[in-house]
């Protein structure tokens, strides 16, 4: 099984799980050591005007929709959007003049996000199906790209990076919540589908991340640390939640 096969097949199993009402294991590992990374990102205020299954369905790093500051009429896109939790809190900030799209290559995710937009009344969102290295959309449509912990997952993250500026309006952000690398990982690790499925072996070293963005041409890049993981393990300190930013 290749790494798309195994993160379909990942992902789609979370999906079935939320869709029954439980919150399955993330990050390669079990609901403990998953904690730290998906634990506590959105507010009360937030999570409780969605669907408990989109809120089950996260396996988020961070809370892109708050931090970056969308404003009424915005026109937004989410990179793998998963149960849609980020796409709903999206399209409630933009408000009715403005629009959530979300992308995922996940049928069970997208069945997911489907429902929870009926459930949850929003009719600014649309949810795509399609990777995020060929996004479906014309250039220049989106004033903001935001993604949840999905970058890490792509096999050829120049591609995403180059379609994310294809799509974006000039001056539009791009405003991502990652797992970014702090130090090399073993080759055990690198080489291992389900630490890749799990976000650990795809993720960016903090310059090579700022590095590409660059290359497709973004500027005012910035990476900003909000936890540093720590494992009883050789993976202890080597990876972070990072928030991601640029400017087209």
């Amino acid at each position: 099984m290749n790494i798309q096969d195994t993160i379909k097949a990942k992902y789609g199993d979370v999906a079935t799980t939320a869709a029954r009402g439980a919150k399955a294991s993330c990050c390669g590992g079990d609901d403990a050591s998953c904690n730290p990374v998906t634990s506590d990102l959105y507010s009360n205020g937030e999570v409780s005007a969605l669907p408990l299954e989109a809120v089950l369905a996260s396996q988020g790093c961070g809370n892109p929709t708050a931090l970056a500051e969308l404003k009424p009429g915005e026109i937004v896109l989410d990179l793998g959007s998963g149960g849609g939790i980020d796409v709903l809190l999206s399209a409630r900030r933009v408000g009715p003049a403005g629009k959530a799209y979300g992308l995922d290559m996940t049928d069970e995710m997208l069945a997911l996000a489907r429902e929870n937009q009926r459930r949850a009344g929003v009719e600014n969102v649309e949810f795509l199906r399609g990777e995020i290295e060929n996004i479906p959309l014309p250039d220049g449509s989106v004033d903001v790209v935001i993604s949840n912990c999905v970058i890490n997952l792509s096999a050829d993250k120049r591609r995403v990076l180059a379609e994310t500026f294809r799509v974006l309006k000039p001056g539009g952000r791009f405003a991502v919540s990652d797992i970014v690398r702090r130090r090399a990982l073993p080759e055990s690790v690198l080489r291992d589908a389900e630490m890749w499925a799990g976000c650990v072996s795809g993720a960016l070293e903090e310059n090579e991340y700022r590095g590409l963005l660059a290359e497709a041409g973004f500027r005012e890049v910035g990476v900003e640390p909000t936890r540093i993981y720590h494992t009883d393990d050789e993976l202890d300190g080597a990876l972070m939640s990072a928030f991601v930013r640029a400017t087209k």
